[in-house]
């Protein structure tokens, strides 16, 4: 991996959009009791999440960029992994709770103002297009801003399918459409906040980083004529950005530190391929004990 250029998010454009995005909700739940539609009030429970994910986006932001300490000698990194997981977690509990509700319209269907679900959802297409705009760069930077930046992206969509299911009301009156659409965009929502949960408890539980295997390592490491064998790997990320290598290696003969040193700078070299930038190894020679790759 090479060294990437990493800027802060942009508390300036994180304001604007969390201001557009609570706007956005007000009007919608506003707009959803009044016409009676749940899938206006799933759009603004859908925008309410994110107005959540970018509220912790930024706090977890700011959490992760202050300083290591002796209390925290990693820093606060992961307050972002933690903020990611809780943005997903509240996401399946709003999908659950949206399906509840369509279930409920399937059973007891009533009038819908087809009207005003056609100008909020016309309202919320607009202004979450503005949001997505203002974060699109940082969403490269920070798994969870990523996380509201995707969010963002399939308000526009599931505001979309509201607009088309308005207009489908006022035509034809088909007031179980409403409904539909509502557990339509709460399984999408369920769909990728399982996803993110998965990805951040997987980080947090220290799993092996995707697209890295741990045999691949190990052949780059004895690839060096010196070392014998590489074992007692661990492999785990900080954060979203930051992996971390940590193994024993047993050289062939009894080298002096300073040749130790030059053969570990040449591993180190080769490992950023494969985008391992921190590594901690514990160099040994005809040390009798367990040589297996991955410990007990």
């Amino acid at each position: 991996m090479s060294d990437h250029h990493h800027h802060h998010v942009s508390g300036k454009n994180l304001f604007i959009t969390i201001i557009l995005n609570i706007l956005i909700t007000l009007a919608q739940i506003v707009g959803g009791i009044l016409s009676g539609s749940l899938a206006l009030l799933s759009d603004a429970m859908h925008n309410f999440s994110d107005v959540l994910a970018l509220v912790i986006a930024y706090v977890a932001n700011r959490l992760a960029a202050k300083p290591k300490s002796k209390e925290f000698t990693f820093g606060l990194k992961r307050a972002e992994i933690l903020a990611a997981l809780l943005n997903a977690l509240v996401l399946v509990g709003i999908g659950i709770f949206l399906i509840v509700e369509a279930v409920r319209k399937f059973i007891h269907p009533e009038p819908i103002d087809s009207t005003l679900v056609i100008w909020l959802g016309v309202l919320s297409i607009v202004l979450n297009s503005v949001s997505v705009l203002l974060i699109k760069e940082d969403a490269h930077e920070s798994m969870n801003v990523k996380a509201a930046y995707l969010h963002l992206l399939t308000d526009v969509m599931t505001s979309i399918a509201v607009v088309i299911g308005g207009v489908a009301m006022a035509l034809w009156h088909i007031y179980w459409i409403d409904a539909a659409i509502s557990i339509l965009i709460a399984l999408y929502l369920i769909k990728e906040a399982i996803a993110l949960v998965t990805e951040s408890a997987a980080i947090l539980m220290q799993s092996t980083p995707k697209g890295i295997d741990i045999e691949e390592v190990a052949k780059v490491i004895e690839s060096e004529p010196k070392i014998d064998n590489v074992h007692h790997i661990h492999l785990w990320q900080l954060d979203d950005k930051h992996i971390f290598l940590e193994a024993h290696i047993d050289f062939k003969e009894d080298l002096r530190l300073s040749e130790c040193n030059e053969i570990l700078k040449k591993i180190e070299e080769k490992l950023k391929a494969l985008h391992i930038l921190h590594t901690t190894f514990q160099c040994e020679y005809a040390r009798n004990h367990s040589k297996e790759k991955i410990p007990n």
